[in-house]
């Protein structure tokens, strides 16, 4: 029996842009080799910019190399792309779904595209239905589903013919742990039942984790290869979990950490801990004392403590002593830590006949980091838009910053900041000119705009970008800029909606290094995210569903609701899907078979 060629085989591959503005060229994949074996789940995993995106699209026959080869499924792609295009189903970052049409009109659109026949529509249908839980919805118009629903329907409209090599390019950006995990179980299930060549890249270090094999891209080379118990062993022995002092948050004990790169390679806050990774040669009187007496039990590795050992190898020294943003705020006044900045009491919002928000009551102190979280559609961005005084309340008391967003909300806004989950940046402009935009914008003039630009140019890494048009920067790049206007006029409040989807760990963890000194400084924030790990970093969260809240609290206060033991490990991924999954439960009780 023949061996199978392999999903893909590139050898020495280079591939190069000039970005408008920019002082270099920049080298997306820069001598690039690799071989990726048939009928398995094949990860791609690296920074912003590492070229995870032009090696799929390299693949799929959409560009083609400055040099080298690549071959797909044993076919040259450079001498024949429409060979390959014909055997491949490819899935980019922004899949193109028609939203005034429905589910089923979409799914036809892409048979006609793809020239798939009536007989097997009807049989690739029924299945795409049955794994994608989308029967129930067939004439519901795209642009009316979830962002988890759209997702499925994407990969559902992938799939409409049966491939043999399915790339997926960041798939389950957006979209919240439960439909990440149902996206993951069709994808698993393809490949176990149709032994399905997948090659997926992805930002979730815990999905790469699912793969049979991980390439680590950095920089546009090709820095690690193999299955992930490989990559793991790169923090072999080296992984530590510990409880910080009473009274010390987990972010300020990981920020401390963060802040020793000569001790420390990595920190995070994981389930009231702080989970860290120290250097082989790190002195152990020195580690001793940045825990300030604490003691640290060894844990395994992960794949994602692997990957950021890697990651940081790669990193000068200059780079990761220059990490601590210090100054990223100015310093706080002598207002009380207690003080309540945003009042929600009775909160309701309606369209029409549907209730996106019913009756919601919390607060927020100054300084405070306050999440809101909840699976897409649940209602958290119409909160966060109100909050923001995007979106007026239909009923129900709201204050931000003294004042009564229902009666004044030009004023409101004028004392806070807001950083959007698409960052609301101008494409085409430079880098300067969208800073001098929203300065403008923020009322800021003369020697005063040109202080702040400075500013923050220093403090978010932009120096020597200043002339680059901002829409052709790396998502990280583009992430830091979008901070950096939404921190020009230093708003006492920050809302910052989904900030770091899609941005791989390295880049999470400079962006909530950055935050900790924000609420350090007095700054209040307010978050939305789908990153789990990231409502560890938050004073108190709120879960919501179905426009009700169903949890508040601190992030130990709600994985004590969700079932956790006091001295359990629930993550707090697992705690979210308990008491969404509950609370579901509990609602379709009384009405079984009534559509989800």
């Amino acid at each position: 029996m023949d061996t199978p060629a392999p999903a893909l085989a590139g050898r020495g591959l280079h591939k190069r842009f000039e970005v408008k503005g920019a002082v270099d060229v920049v080298r997306a994949l820069d001598d690039v080799s690799l071989e990726v074996p048939s009928g398995m789940l094949t990860a791609l995993v690296g920074p912003d910019g590492a070229g995870k995106t032009t090696l799929l699209r390299l693949a799929a026959g959409l560009m083609r190399a400055d040099e080298g080869s690549l071959t797909v499924l044993g076919i040259d792609v450079a001498k024949d792309p429409q060979a390959v295009q014909d055997r491949i189903s490819y899935m980019p970052q922004r899949f193109g779904l028609y939203e005034d049409l429905s589910v089923q009109e979409n799914l036809d659109l892409y048979a006609d595209l793809h020239g798939v026949g009536k007989a097997e529509r009807r049989e690739r249908y029924a299945r795409l239905m049955e794994m994608t839980d989308l029967g129930r919805f067939t004439s519901r118009p795209a642009g009316k589903l979830s962002g988890g629903m759209k997702q499925k329907l994407g990969l559902a409209c992938t799939l409409v013919r049966s491939p043999a090599l399915l790339l997926l390019d960041e798939p389950t950006v957006g979209v919240d742990p439960l439909s990440r995990r149902e996206l993951w179980e069709i994808v698993q299930q393809l490949v176990d039942e149709e032994h399905l060549s997948v090659i997926v890249s992805t930002a979730y270090l815990d999905e790469a984790e699912r793969c049979a094999q991980v390439f680590v891209l950095h920089g546009g080379k090709l820095i690690a290869q193999g299955p992930p118990a490989e990559i793991r062993d790169n923090a072999r022995d080296l992984c530590f979990v510990t409880t910080p002092p009473k009274g010390m948050a987990p972010r300020t004990l990981q920020a401390r950490l963060l802040d020793a790169p000569a001790a420390i390679i990595d920190a995070v806050p994981q389930g009231g801990e702080v989970r860290f990774i120290r250097r082989p040669d790190a002195d152990g009187a020195s580690v001793d004392a940045l825990l300030g007496g604490a003691p640290a039990e060894p844990v395994p590795a992960r794949l994602e403590d692997g990957f950021m050992v890697l990651l940081r190898a790669k990193q000068s020294s200059a780079k990761a002593a220059a990490t601590p943003p210090s100054d990223t705020s100015p310093p706080a006044d002598d207002a009380d830590a207690d003080e309540v900045v945003i009042q929600v009491k009775d909160l309701v919002r309606k369209f029409g006949d549907f209730t996106a928000v019913a009756s919601t009551s919390f607060d927020v102190r100054r300084g405070e980091i306050f999440g809101l979280l909840g699976p897409n559609g649940a209602g958290k961005t119409t909160t966060f838009r109100m909050l923001c005084g995007l979106l007026p309340a239909s009923s129900g008391f709201l204050q931000v910053a003294g004042v009564n967003l229902r009666t004044a909300r030009a004023q409101a806004r004028a004392r806070i900041g807001y950083v959007s989950q698409k960052f609301a940046l101008y494409g085409n402009l430079s880098v300067t000119e969208n800073l001098q935009f929203f300065g403008g914008a923020y009322g800021l003039r003369g020697q005063r705009l040109h202080d702040r630009m400075q500013t923050v140019l220093q403090q978010f890494d932009l120096v020597g970008q200043e002339n680059a048009t901002s829409g052709q920067l790396p998502g990280g790049f583009k992430q830091r800029l979008a901070m950096a206007t939404g921190l020009l006029h230093e708003p006492e409040i920050l809302f910052l909606d989904e900030p770091t989807s899609g941005t791989d760990p390295l880049a999470r963890r400079e962006f909530w290094r950055r935050i900790t000194a924000l609420a350090a400084a007095g700054v209040t924030v307010i978050i939305t995210t789908h990153f789990m790990e990231e409502a560890e970093y938050c004073d108190r969260i709120v879960i919501q569903d179905a426009g009700k809240l169903l949890a508040i609290g601190t992030p130990q206060q709600v994985r004590v609701q969700a079932g956790s033991a006091p001295d359990s490990r629930l993550s707090m991924e697992e705690a979210f899907i308990d008491i969404v999954t509950q609370a579901r439960g509990n609602a379709s009780a009384p009405a079984a078979g009534a559509p989800a």
